[in-house]
């Protein structure tokens, strides 16, 4: 199947990348274009069958499967644009939170999909959270679900956990990628450890206790109980945890929600402008 994409930022080529070395797609049957025409240049010296093309235009005339790989706001615009050539044949697939299949579908003939992916789809891994239009037909679903199998667990969701589902799985890697920062830095401060053996030790352990959890051996809670032995030292570092961090997740969801909200609003006045 020829597959483009549109928009070779960050999570583009990550996709891009991930499905050509879980062998989903060949590289010659992909086609990309990008704003700043340099990233996409940059991803065929590595893969030189891909095609670069000038255009959204081309990219979705040569294309069976287009992935929409842009700025929320910038979605709205190409679409209108673009429409006249997503007929129904087209499979169309965008991977921004705050717009919806059905959104996507009052603006294109084509079938919508929205796959929301995370950084972890890199390593072959983690989950991408996907909502199917209307339109799709069960070979097309089962197309992006295949596909999607091959670099993560696609895990199906509705609009009303769409949000809170991409905090934990798109965003949570930043999250605990600075927590874990933190975490070494501390140490470093606080005692006579390098960096770089504190950076090592962290990022061991964090990937020893993933592959614990992938194991099945230990649920989060199992995990604290094993090693928070009564009236030991871990007990007194979950005691500073439990006190210190508070509500600071409940915060943290706050303010992406209402970032979430803010461009919602943006994005339906764009779309309610095309049909008033």
């Amino acid at each position: 199947m020829n597959t483009g994409f549109i928009g070779t930022g960050n999570m583009g080529r990550i996709l891009i990348e991930a499905f050509i070395e879980a062998n989903a797609l060949n590289p010659s049957s992909i086609r990309i274009t990008n704003r700043t025409k340099e990233k996409a240049e940059a991803i065929k010296s590595i893969y030189p069958e891909i095609r670069v093309e000038e255009s959204a235009e081309e990219v979705i005339h040569h294309s069976d499967l287009i992935f929409i790989c842009v700025k929320p706001l910038d979605i709205h615009p190409l679409i209108k644009k673009v429409s006249p050539l997503l007929n129904k044949s087209k499979i169309l697939i965008s991977i921004t939170s705050p717009i919806s299949v059905n959104q996507l579908e009052s603006s294109a003939a084509c079938q919508a999909v929205r796959a929301i992916p995370s950084i972890t789809n890199r390593a072959l891994s983690g989950v991408s959270l996907v909502t199917f239009g209307e339109r799709c037909s069960a070979g097309t679903r089962q197309i992006v679900q295949t596909l999607f199998e091959k670099i993560s667990t696609p895990v199906p969701i509705k609009d009303d956990i769409t949000r809170i589902a991409s905090d934990i799985v798109s965003c949570g890697p930043a999250f605990f990628s600075y927590l874990l920062q933190r975490f070494i830095e501390a140490a470093v401060s606080e005692t006579k450890i390098d960096k770089e053996t504190a950076e090592l030790l962290a990022s061991e352990m964090l990937i020893g206790m993933g592959n614990l959890l992938e194991s099945d051996r230990f649920t989060l809670p199992a995990l604290q109980q094993k090693v928070c032995v009564k009236g030991g030292i871990t007990g007194e570092g979950i005691k500073v945890l439990e006190k210190e961090t508070g509500r600071m997740f409940e915060h943290v969801f706050q303010s992406t929600h209402a970032k979430y909200y803010e461009d919602i609003h943006e994005i339906e006045e764009q779309f309610s402008r095309e049909t008033s």
